[in-house]
This record gives structure tokens, C-alpha cells and sequence, in this order.
């Protein structure tokens, strides 16, 4: 009788620990959406620390998806951010997680806005962050103008173009970064006047489903 008991006993704890897992997975697949994002978002606890804010035209809801989705590699992006002194780093390629995080830095002029030059990539999201000077970005939904192709998506170099005179553009400068997720489009590294020379680092985020 003991038994027959137990056995009901641990069967009703199954059920019920099935049914918390079943709630919290179907919590977890409707969190980062609306009001949920966006009072994340402000918070700006995921920055940990870093003296810089984020520009306009940030999708706070996707960005929430694909923080949490892969969420030790943002923290490390965030944290090369925070930690490194760009004034001694040199352009060029540096790892952070291998091929799952990493930082590209760029000096030089700035170019002359083209209505060609709208990027946009599928394996990687990016953060543009100014270390030096000022520049223009784009941003405008991948939805848009997914029909107006100037070069067909290169998945060697995770990246496509499209040509449009849409879009908005913010000023990217010190202290202001921005973050691009694969359903953004944007046009990076134009010309501010008065401005000729411009340090800049990119740190790209591997996407996960």
C-alpha cells in the first residue's frame, strides 16, 4: 500500500514539474516581444557597465531576441567594448570568441553617401561604435527593400546590398553605438561634414535559432 503510494506520489510530482517546464518554455518563446523588449531594453542592465548608450533606430524587441538567444556572446561584446583602449589598437581583425565574436577596427576618411550601399547580413548581427570622428548610418527594415537587390547575398562575406533612397540616418559618434540585427538593413561610414577622418570598431555577434 506504502508503495502504491509512492509511485502516485512521484507520478502527481512529474506531472506537475512537466506542466512548470511546459509553462516556463512557453513564457521563455513569448518573452522579448512588446512592452517586454522595450522595458528591458531601458532598463540598459545588458550595457554592464559600458559608458556608452545606444543611438536612435535600434529595434529594442529584435535585439532582445538575439541577446537572449546568444546571450554570453553579446556579454562579451559588451565587455571588449568596456575594456579595451581602441587608442592603442591598430586596424585590423581581432578575435573576442573565435569566429562567434569578433571586432574589426577601421581608420580613414569617411565616404560620400550612395543609395547603393544599403547592407545587410544573415549569420552576423553588428554593433558600430565611434571611437574617433563622426560618420552617418542608415537604418531601415530588410522588408522594405528585399526587392531591390544591387548584389546578391555572398554568404563568404555574410553580406548583401540594396539600393534605396528610404532609410533613415543617425549621426554615429563617440560615446553613441548602434546595433544592427540580421532584419535591418543600414548604410555605415558616410561622410559628416567636417569631419574627414574617422576611427571606428564593429563588433560582429554570430546569430543563433
Amino acid at each position: 500500500m506504502r508503495k502504491l503510494i509512492n509511485v502516485r506520489m512521484l507520478a502527481h510530482l512529474l506531472i506537475v514539474v512537466c506542466s512548470l517546464s511546459y509553462q516556463t518554455n512557453a513564457q521563455s518563446n513569448e518573452t522579448w516581444t512588446g512592452n517586454q523588449a522595450i522595458q528591458w531594453y531601458t532598463k540598459m542592465e545588458w550595457l554592464n557597465g559600458l559608458a556608452a548608450k545606444p543611438g536612435d533606430g535600434i529595434n529594442p524587441e529584435e535585439f532582445a531576441k538575439r541577446y537572449h538567444a546568444n546571450q554570453a556572446g553579446w556579454e562579451k561584446a559588451f565587455a571588449f567594448l568596456k575594456n579595451t583602449d581602441f587608442t592603442r589598437l591598430r586596424p585590423g581583425k581581432y578575435p573576442i570568441d573565435d569566429e562567434n565574436v569578433f571586432a574589426t577596427i577601421s581608420e580613414g576618411p569617411p565616404r560620400e553617401l550612395s543609395n547603393s550601399k544599403w547592407e545587410a547580413h544573415q549569420t552576423f548581427s553588428d554593433i558600430h561604435f565611434v571611437v574617433k570622428g563622426k560618420e552617418k548610418i542608415g537604418i531601415i527594415p530588410v522588408q522594405k527593400i528585399k526587392l531591390n537587390v544591387a548584389q546578391e547575398y555572398n554568404s563568404a562575406r555574410d553580406i548583401a546590398f540594396y539600393t534605396t533612397e528610404e532609410g533613415k540616418f543617425y549621426v554615429a559618434e563617440p560615446g553613441v553605438f548602434y546595433i544592427v540585427t540580421p532584419t535591418e538593413a543600414h548604410n555605415p561610414s558616410n561622410k559628416v561634414d567636417g569631419y574627414d577622418g574617422v576611427k571606428k570598431v564593429v563588433v560582429k555577434v554570430r546569430i543563433t535559432p
